[in-house]
């Protein structure tokens, strides 16, 4: 322990004797480590926020919308349009095997909405109970749709946070009612916000029951089937089955549209099973970068060190010499030099930590712009870039260490 205890005193004396030189090496090391350690931590608030904002949205979800059969695969010059019908979302619900929830959307943006109290344009959605299981409606008042709601087309309504407090300004929205194009709702649910922003576009709807819907506002349009729908909202029963649940839905839609499954332009689609995925390769190109980066801040770091390492062993080889002759071992002087490389490596690492946790600090304090996160120190990238600087600075400092341990005090003594 005192032998120890020595050799730390003589490497802080030795670098105190050497500051600027030190301190240049000392501060490459740390700015690579804090930059590394600040990307890192960038980039993990990046992931958290985007994942926080799909799971605003709910999990696994699969919009799936009519499109346009092409007369010929890949042209767009000719083709026929489809619409997706109440069949299609029945013939779904009985014979996809892989699908879960699944609910039809029938929505318009041409209804008035009104109260008491006030006017206002909004988004009307006719869904199915189950679209709550699907998407994220967390209520703060109230409940939602029922299957009671759904057989005996019951007039009820949920309103979205805005469309609520444009509708009810400072007033309870619970068990009063709305006119929608004159039809007379009562409310029996009040969501929570949804996201960071107010224009999120749950926000700003009002959700009835599908039948309800389909009798008061049917979809319009020309050659409008009867039982037409906007789109289909729906789930894999796990995400590790989504391209086997797609490829079920895509056949059902295909036969009752009389066209061939295999025309991928046919359909029109949205999965954030599929941009989740996309999201996380990006996200692991973006780790397999920064490993990169972190490896040449490592490289860049024991050649800094062994380049000081070496000239501290030629400016000190009359020292060298003479610790020797006094009896200094090989071991003694080997110890002092890997100590000074690993405490240069090590001091470095944790200035350039602090000066990251420091930064990202600051910028937790400032708002956060949407879908990004505030970032975050991640401690298994900490200890890793503070573990390898530290084996680095060993390594580094092993042949020039090699080197001292091995004059000869008699050369060493003699050498200008």
């Amino acid at each position: 322990m005192r032998m120890f205890t020595d050799i730390a005193v003589q490497t802080l004396q030795t670098l105190w004797a050497q500051k600027l030189r030190a301190f240049l090496t000392m501060f490459g090391i740390a700015w690579g480590v804090g930059s590394l350690l600040l990307l890192v931590g960038l980039g993990e608030g990046f992931r958290s926020g985007q994942h926080r904002q799909l799971k605003t949205m709910g999990t696994n979800i699969v919009w799936t919308f009519g499109g346009r059969v092409p007369a010929v695969v890949g042209s767009s010059n000719s083709s026929r349009q489809y619409r997706l019908t109440m069949h299609d979302y029945q013939a779904i619900k009985d014979e996809a095997k892989l699908v879960g929830n699944i609910s039809p959307v029938l929505n318009r943006l041409d209804i008035r909405a009104s109260s008491d109290f006030n006017n206002t344009n909004g988004e009307v959605f006719g869904v199915a109970p189950a679209y709550n299981q699907i998407r994220t409606i967390p209520l703060i008042q109230g409940r939602w749709l029922n299957d009671e709601d759904e057989a005996q087309v019951r007039r009820v309504a949920i309103l979205g946070f805005e469309m609520r407090k444009n509708m009810f300004p400072g007033r309870p929205a619970l068990g009063n009612s709305i006119l929608l194009n004159g039809t007379r709702f009562e409310v029996i649910g009040v969501l929570e916000k949804i996201g960071r922003e107010e224009n999120n576009g749950t926000n700003i709807r009002a959700f009835i029951p599908l039948s309800a819907m389909r009798e008061s506002f049917p979809m319009k349009g020309e050659n409008m089937a009867p039982d037409a729908i906007s789109f289909l909202n729906w789930q894999p029963v796990s995400a590790q089955f989504d391209e086997q649940a797609r490829s079920e839905v895509h056949h059902i839609i295909a036969r009752n549209h009389d066209f061939d499954p295999a025309i991928k332009d046919a359909f029109e689609e949205q999965d954030s099973v599929e941009e989740e995925r996309m999201v996380g390769k990006i996200f692991d190109t973006m780790d397999w970068f920064l490993g990169g980066v972190g490896v040449v801040t490592l490289l860049l770091g024991a050649i800094g060190i062994v380049n000081i390492m070496l000239v501290s062993v030629t400016e000190r080889t009359q020292e060298i010499g003479l610790r020797k002759a006094l009896g200094a071992t090989n071991t003694n002087i080997r110890s002092q030099f890997l100590m000074e490389g690993a405490f240069l490596t090590g001091l470095s690492g944790l200035l350039g930590l602090a000066a990251a946790s420091g930064f990202m600090a600051l910028l937790g304090m400032l708002p956060q712009p949407p879908g990004f996160d505030t970032p975050r120190l991640v401690p298994q990238s900490a200890a890793a870039a503070i573990t390898l600087l530290a084996l680095a600075g060993i390594f580094a400092g092993m042949y020039p260490a090699i080197k001292a341990s091995r004059m000869e005090p008699v050369e060493a003594l003699r050498k200008e």
